[in-house]
C-alpha cells in the first residue's frame, strides 16, 4: 500500500470510496448518514488530498484545509473492505508530519460521538475535545448544523502536532 497525493482523474473514485465508507452507518440507525451525498468534485478540489492505494486504486483518502492554524481533517473514508488494517491511522500520520511541515500546531476533525470508528476511535489515536474549540471549528459545527446534524451528537478533537510528528 502507498499514500500518495490524490490525483484529479481519481476524485470521482474518491466519491465511491466515502459512499462505501457511509453504509455502516445505516447499521447504527443513522440511515440518513450512509444516504448522504459525498463531497462534491468542487469540494475535493479545494482540499489537500492522500489516498492509500492498492495496486493504484484509492481504498482510503483524507482531505485537509488549513484552519485556525492547524490541519483540519475536513473527510476520512476508509472503504469497509480494508476498514481495521490501520489505513486510516498511517492517513492520519501522513497529515501529521504534512502538518509539522508547514508549522501548523494541530490536527483537528469533527466526528460522531459514541459511534465506534468515530470519536472512540479518534481517542485512541490521541485526539482529546480542547476546553475551547477555535472560532472556525465553531463555524464548521454551525454549518453542520444547517445541514441537519445535530450538534448534540457531534464533537470537536483535536491532536497537538508535537504529539506524534
Amino acid at each position: 500500500m502507498e499514500l500518495r497525493p490524490a490525483r484529479p482523474h481519481e476524485l470521482p473514485l474518491l466519491r465511491e470510496v466515502e459512499r462505501a465508507s457511509g453504509e455502516p452507518f445505516r447499521a447504527h440507525g443513522m440511515p440518513e448518514i450512509a444516504d448522504d451525498e459525498p463531497l462534491l468534485l468542487t469540494e475535493l478540489q479545494r482540499l489537500h488530498l492522500w489516498v492509500a492505494d492498492k495496486d493504484d486504486t484509492p481504498i482510503a483518502w483524507v482531505g485537509v484545509e488549513v484552519l485556525d492554524n492547524a490541519a483540519h481533517i475536513a473527510q476520512l473514508s476508509v472503504h469497509p473492505a480494508h476498514a481495521r488494517q490501520g489505513i486510516g491511522a498511517q492517513l492520519l500520520d501522513h497529515v501529521q508530519a504534512w502538518a509539522a511541515e508547514h508549522d501548523l500546531t494541530a490536527l483537528t476533525l469533527t466526528t460522531f460521538r459514541r459511534i465506534p470508528w468515530n470519536e472512540p476511535y479518534y481517542r485512541r489515536l490521541g485526539f482529546t475535545e480542547p476546553a475551547h474549540p477555535s472560532p472556525g471549528l465553531q463555524a464548521v459545527l454551525a454549518a453542520e448544523a444547517e445541514r441537519g446534524l445535530r450538534p448534540e451528537d457531534r464533537i470537536c478533537l483535536h491532536r497537538p502536532v508535537s504529539e506524534r510528528a
